[in-house]
């Protein structure tokens, strides 16, 4: 029987674990739509270890947009406004290229070739990720 501290979640690491799934398929379609100009580079050869590089990289672009993205959007607010959200895109884009440069510290990971394919990789990456979400919702249970 499982002690009650397991259960005292409430099913949030599952939808943390479902939220990077989701991210690591969708960076790995935008890479794919967006070859030669956003490459995931593996840590090693093979299928398991381009896995585990797609789970790395979506992690370590969840962590940077929560952390850095929450601060630079409280932060940008008004400019948020002036610009009706399309600051957006440029800050998205940023925080791709921030997650990129981090994950190519060691070696491997997502390799970005300059602002512009940030800024489009960015859109591409949110728009898949809210489309896989739509299409997963009903398999959750996430009622919004």
């Amino acid at each position: 029987m499982l002690s009650p501290a397991v259960h005292c979640n409430n099913g949030r690491m599952g939808r943390l674990l479902l939220r990077l799934l989701i991210n690591a398929v969708a960076l790995w379609l935008t890479t794919l739509i967006l070859n030669p100009h956003l490459t995931i580079q593996p840590y090693d050869k093979g299928p398991v270890a381009f896995i585990l590089t797609l789970l790395l990289v979506a992690a370590i672009f969840g962590i940077v947009n929560a952390i850095i993205g929450g601060i630079v959007r409280i932060v940008a607010l008004p400019l948020y406004i002036l610009t009706l959200g399309l600051i957006s895109l440029i800050v998205n884009g940023l925080l791709l290229l921030l997650a990129a440069w981090l994950s190519g510290l060691g070696g491997f990971g997502l390799h970005v070739e300059n602002f512009g394919w940030g800024v489009l990789g960015a859109l591409v990456l949110g728009i898949l990720a809210w489309l896989i979400g739509v299409l997963l919702r009903p398999f959750t249970g996430v009622k919004k």
